[in-house]
């Protein structure tokens, strides 16, 4: 029967108490909350790119950057540098440190930064816009300064009518990300957001590539696209069919009731 030592047992409690420290977030500390799912729209749209910090606190006076972090400086150029989605300091936007391509396309919520709501606000978007977006507090007094939120801007590419069901579109991102069905004419809009397997699963030898495997390659595309059009609308009907079933037997108990 072997006993532990009061020093060996002093040290893994030591090494407990601190691994516990680490992965758990401090009771009050003031964390940086994005979004864990992708944010999707078509182009032409504005859309909003949740960040908020929890619990609530008043971000007014500090520094808030909008960037994206996949894009990094020329390093051939040491006086390059990477310029910012938007930028808010002294309690102003900065327009000089901002990327041209978003100059008079973002704003934060100004009244809603004493709550700590720092989603940023991005006008016209297009597949230009698409990648990951980071907000980022550089002087909050908190391990969780940053979070990320993902874009995803694809074609409209059809819309579709039913006399007796409400119409809906299809958005699909010609990268094929992702696919969102979109009602329009519920009061309470359902999405269904379904992620698509990668088209380019095999890399054929340019030698290889003719005329005719180009256009076998375009049947192919178009006949997937139009294969998840219809596992979307049947996905979609079917989610819609339940609803009614399910209201119809609650109206027959109710009046069977009376």
């Amino acid at each position: 029967m072997s006993v532990c030592s009061p020093l060996s047992a002093s040290l893994w409690t030591f090494i407990l108490c601190s691994a516990f420290s680490v992965w758990t977030p401090v009771r009050g500390e003031v964390l940086v909350i994005g979004s864990n799912l992708p944010i999707i729209a078509a182009p032409g749209d504005d859309v909003i790119l949740p960040c908020h910090l929890e619990p609530m606190f008043d971000v007014q006076g500090l520094t808030v950057e909008w960037s994206k972090p996949d894009l990094k400086p020329d390093p051939s150029d040491r006086l390059s540098r990477v310029e910012y989605v938007h930028l808010y300091r002294d309690r102003k936007e900065v327009p000089d440190m901002k990327m041209a391509s978003y100059f008079r396309r973002t704003e934060l919520f100004m009244d809603d930064m004493k709550h700590g709501n720092i989603s940023l606000k991005i006008l016209n978007v297009s597949e230009e816009d698409n990648g990951r977006y980071r907000c980022f507090i550089p002087k909050l007094q908190s391990r969780v300064k940053a979070a990320v939120v993902e874009l995803v801007v694809g074609e409209k590419i059809c819309w579709f009518f039913f006399s007796h069901f409400q119409s809906f579109s299809l958005i699909l991102q010609t990268d094929a990300d992702y696919v969102s069905l979109l009602d329009p004419n519920v009061s309470e809009t359902t999405t269904m957001d379904m992620l698509l397997l990668p088209r380019n699963l095999q890399t054929p030898d340019p030698q290889d590539v003719t005329q005719r495997n180009g256009r076998s390659r375009v049947f192919v595309d178009v006949a997937f696209m139009a294969l998840i059009s219809v596992a979307a609308f049947a996905a979609y009907f079917s989610h819609r069919l339940v609803q009614k079933q399910k209201k119809h037997r609650e109206d027959e108990g109710t009046q069977s009731q009376l």
